[in-house]
C-alpha cells in the first residue's frame, strides 16, 4: 500500500521558516516527479512546487518563487519544502503528491496518482 505522509507543518509568526517533509512508502518514486499542493480555506487547491526525479529541474507558482524551495532525498524517498519568509496567505493546508508517469514538473492535480493526507500551516500576522 502507498503511503506518502507529511510532516512538518505548524504555527509561524510572518517572516518565519518552517519545513516540511514528505516520506513515501510502499513504492519507490525515484524515477518519478512529485510535488507540493496547498489549499486554503474555501479556496481550490493549488500548485506550489514540483521537481523531476532527479531534482534538477523545479517548477514554482509565481507567489512563492524566491521564498520556497523544493528538494528530494531518494535514497530516503522523501521529499522536502523548505518555506522562508512566510506570509499570512501562505495559511493552507499542504499536500505532498507523487506522480507514477514520466514528466518533468507537472503542476496539475490531474498529472498526480498518489496524494498525502495534508499538514497545516498557520502563518500568523
Amino acid at each position: 500500500q502507498v503511503q506518502l505522509v507529511e510532516s512538518g507543518g505548524g504555527l509561524v509568526q510572518a517572516g518565519g521558516s518552517l519545513r516540511l517533509s514528505c516520506a513515501a512508502s510502499g513504492r519507490t518514486f525515484s524515477g518519478y516527479p512529485m510535488g507540493w499542493f496547498r489549499q486554503a480555506p474555501g479556496k481550490e487547491r493549488e500548485f506550489v512546487a514540483a521537481l523531476n526525479w532527479s531534482g534538477g529541474r523545479t517548477a514554482y507558482v509565481d507567489s512563492v518563487k524566491g521564498r520556497f524551495t523544493i528538494s528530494r532525498d531518494n535514497s530516503k524517498n522523501t521529499v522536502y519544502l523548505q518555506m522562508n519568509s512566510l506570509k499570512p496567505e501562505d495559511t493552507a493546508v499542504y499536500y505532498c503528491a507523487a506522480s507514477d508517469r514520466p514528466g518533468v514538473t507537472p503542476s496539475r492535480r490531474s498529472e498526480y496518482r498518489y496524494w498525502g493526507q495534508g499538514t497545516q500551516v498557520t502563518v500568523s500576522s
